[in-house]
């Protein structure tokens, strides 16, 4: 049981820094077919890790909270949070400047959402494909590996399972109305000139400790019925 959570959580952190090269790939691609070359110019257009990675965000927070537990670390189980480098975007190159500031925003955990349902599709595939299939992919989803099963397979129900519990965390994760998460420009876009400079004068401090300790409450309420509802799909389909 170590050994597959061991393994769970490997998946886990290497597809978690995939994902978040996606995500900020996804807005640097958004927002230069809207007008918005700055990121493409500086190499964001990319899935290469070392062109988003945040030290902090990519690696430490998502490190304690994956790896955490195996050695007695338990302050961040469970609640897989976590950010790369905001892509840099110049909102007067735009066209209709709200309209597509909201859609490079929305790039971003909609791309994540992509992957999560990609995931889906790939289980679902293993479901009816493979022998055990449906008994395979739950039992993934609880760090469970299956004996004498090929390798190839089991490897792909545990990349696809780490897909969807990571893609839908950062889904709802980066929508949370918290500086400089998505959610917040679409929250600052909604609201009036006065309300904005206050919002603006959030202090960094205060947004990180938001994003770690509410957050993660936040996300936890989001993210288990979510699971909940594809392991339903999973169990059934």
């Amino acid at each position: 049981m170590q050994s597959a959570a061991l393994t769970f959580a490997l998946f886990e952190f290497v597809l978690l820094i995939f994902s978040l090269s996606f995500h900020e790939c996804a807005h640097a691609w958004m927002a230069a077919r809207l007008g918005d070359q700055t990121a493409l110019l500086q190499g964001r257009v990319t899935l290469n890790p070392m062109a988003h990675i945040d030290p902090i965000g990519s690696l430490l927070i998502p490190g304690i909270a994956i790896f955490g537990p195996f050695i007695g670390f338990t302050f961040l189980s469970g609640i897989l949070i976590g950010w790369a480098k905001p892509t840099p975007v110049i909102s007067r190159n735009f066209r209709k400047i709200r309209r597509d500031e909201n859609l490079v925003t929305l790039a971003g955990p909609v791309s994540n959402l992509i992957l999560a349902f990609a995931a889906l599709i790939v289980l679902l595939v293993i479901v009816h494909a493979v022998p055990s299939g449906r008994e395979i992919v739950l039992l993934a989803f609880h760090n469970t590996l299956v004996p004498d099963i090929n390798p190839s397979v089991q490897a792909a129900v545990l990349l696809g399972a780490a897909a969807i519990e990571i893609n839908l965390s950062l889904f709802f994760f980066n929508l949370l109305p918290i500086p400089p998460l998505d959610g917040s420009h679409l929250l600052r876009n909604l609201l009036p000139y006065n309300a904005v400079q206050v919002y603006d004068r959030i202090p960094f401090w205060l947004s990180w400790l938001l994003m770690i300790f509410v957050g993660g409450t936040i996300l936890s309420l989001l993210l288990f019925p979510t699971l909940g509802l594809v392991l339903f799909v999973l169990s059934h389909a």
